[in-house]
């Protein structure tokens, strides 16, 4: 890629993240993220449809940084102590861009996505589980319960101590 439409990019993207860490996406015009990027909406507009689409363009980028960072998401069958420590430093590694671009009205976009991504790589590993009503309901519970009780939990408790307690909770649930 061009080194001046990259550096454009970059200049877009930083004031959109400055932006939505002192306000909703909603609230985000085109005209004051070009004011900040010092660019003009047109060159904007060359790069992104509107303002939803850069905001998606970058969950998505921290989602599949999220996942890169697991390297095993079957181990949520196999080992699920391992499979919360993956999820909580994967989390961790994207902390800062998770609490800008999944604020406010897009809170609950992340867990689902995750939730989405990981159930089709454990799928693609474990096609058996995929029509299977209560694998389904099992691994939804555990995505979004060790996502949400990592999240609500990780400031107030030490991270190991918080990762033994959700694993052992998930050891329990699978082997029921």
């Amino acid at each position: 890629m061009d080194l001046r439409i990259e550096r454009t990019r970059r200049s877009i993207i930083n004031a959109f993240i400055e932006l939505r860490s002192k306000k909703p996406l909603e609230k985000i015009t085109i005209k004051e993220l070009s004011e900040l990027a010092l660019i003009n909406k047109a060159t904007f507009y060359s790069h992104f449809t509107d303002i939803y689409a850069l905001s998606e363009h970058l969950e998505k980028e921290t989602i599949d940084n999220i996942l890169a960072n697991i390297p095993r998401p079957d181990s949520l069958i196999t080992n699920p102590k391992q499979a919360v420590s993956e999820l909580a430093l994967a989390l961790m590694s994207q902390e800062s861009l998770v609490n800008i671009l999944f604020s406010d009205s897009r809170a609950s976009i992340l867990a689902s996505r995750l939730e989405s991504e990981l159930k089709a790589k454990i799928y693609s590993q474990y096609p058996e589980y995929k029509n299977n009503l209560e694998w389904n309901v099992l691994l939804t519970v555990l995505i979004q319960g060790n996502f949400h009780a990592f999240l609500s939990y990780s400031k107030k408790a030490d991270t190991n101590k918080l990762v033994d307690i959700i694993g052992n909770i998930n050891e329990k649930m699978i082997s029921m």
